[in-house]
């Protein structure tokens, strides 16, 4: 008898006692084979007790990103996390799905591990990504679209993280333009979009879109530098939050926007990236990927959510690459 039966069982009558001897008499089995399979669970982190007379209940479940804590409270999907890879440990997650990619990966598997030796985020800088911390996810996707239809989605993720925060969490964050999700002015997670284009026709072969969220970490857990400007869901709360939980709600809100990516029904997500967004109405100094910077005040998102600016001479342009440091942010006061 497997774990999995045996845990299946057991989430199947919530708060009450499975018996031993039936479960032994419907499947088969040894009263010895169904102790073994409780004994696995118990080593694995899964709190079941055991009563003489009434058999086995199941009375706290483990804080692990494993394939079954993670199913346990993934809705209904229609494409995005039909597929689980759970993973203890790897390089990168968006490393991995790429090469499940290359090698015929289906639509909508969700790679995600409990630790990344080499985050990547933005503008090739790590991501500091601790065993037992975060969660640390991407999304292995096959849209039916042109590349220049999935220039925002990037942002529209930052949507949907927010979202499933607050579905879990019950508080909003906010988003700091191009995408960076942030609760009480620091940097709560980080988002990595990469795509493949075939070389000839520029027809897309695949997107991945890599989120991690800062989940359980204290200030310790994060690098001097870094601890200045991130922080972590359970540092703002003040008290733990499920991580399989929040991991399945962000696979859920992952599948209902590659739905609405997919009908060109993302018009809501840009009504609510421009209600959240930090950076609109506050002095900017944006950042480009030549080092170079310039003051400018944030007046607004367009349609393909690129940043409406007004600059120190009066003049309104779109930024749509580099990053915008808003004033009294991640360190940024003068």
């Amino acid at each position: 008898m497997s774990r999995q039966t045996m845990l299946h069982l057991l989430r199947q009558n919530p708060g009450e006692f499975v018996s031993g001897e039936q479960v032994s008499e419907q499947l088969g089995i040894s009263r010895a084979a169904v102790w073994k399979a409780v004994d696995a669970l118990r080593r694995e982190g899964y709190a079941i007790e055991a009563r003489t007379g009434l058999g086995y209940r199941l009375t706290a479940t483990p804080d692990t990103l494993s394939e079954p804590e993670v199913a346990s409270f993934l809705p209904a999907v229609r494409t995005v996390g039909r597929r689980l890879v759970c993973l203890s440990e790897v390089d990168s997650t968006n490393t991995y799905a790429k090469q499940l990619a290359m090698s015929g990966g289906e639509d909508g598997t969700v790679v995600i591990a409990d630790c990344q030796t080499a985050g990547r985020g933005r503008m090739n800088r790590s991501f500091q990504s601790p065993p037992g911390r975060g969660i640390y996810l991407t999304a292995l996707l096959r849209p039916p679209l042109p590349p220049e239809r999935l220039l925002s989605v990037t942002a529209l993720s930052g949507v949907a993280v927010c979202a499933a925060v607050e579905q879990v969490c019950g508080v909003r964050p906010q988003l700091k333009w191009p995408n960076d999700p942030v609760l009480h002015g620091k940097k709560l997670c980080g988002i990595l979009t990469e795509m493949s284009l075939e070389g000839e026709t520029g027809r897309l072969q695949y997107l991945v879109i890599g989120i991690g969220v800062n989940v359980l970490q204290q200030p310790e857990d994060f690098s001097p530098e870094v601890r200045e400007i991130a922080t972590s869901l359970a540092q703002e709360l003040g008290r733990p939050v499920s991580r399989p939980q929040l991991a399945a709600a962000e696979i859920g809100e992952l599948d209902r926007l590659y739905a609405a990516l997919c009908a060109g029904e993302t018009a809501p997500y840009l009504e609510r990236f421009r209600r959240d967004c930090v950076t609109l109405g506050r002095e900017i100094q944006i950042l480009r990927a030549d080092g170079s910077r310039e003051h400018a005040v944030a007046l607004d998102v367009d349609d393909q959510f690129g940043l409406l600016v007004r600059r120190d001479d009066g003049s309104v342009d779109v930024v749509r690459s580099g990053e915008a440091s808003v004033r009294g942010m991640y360190g940024y006061v003068e």
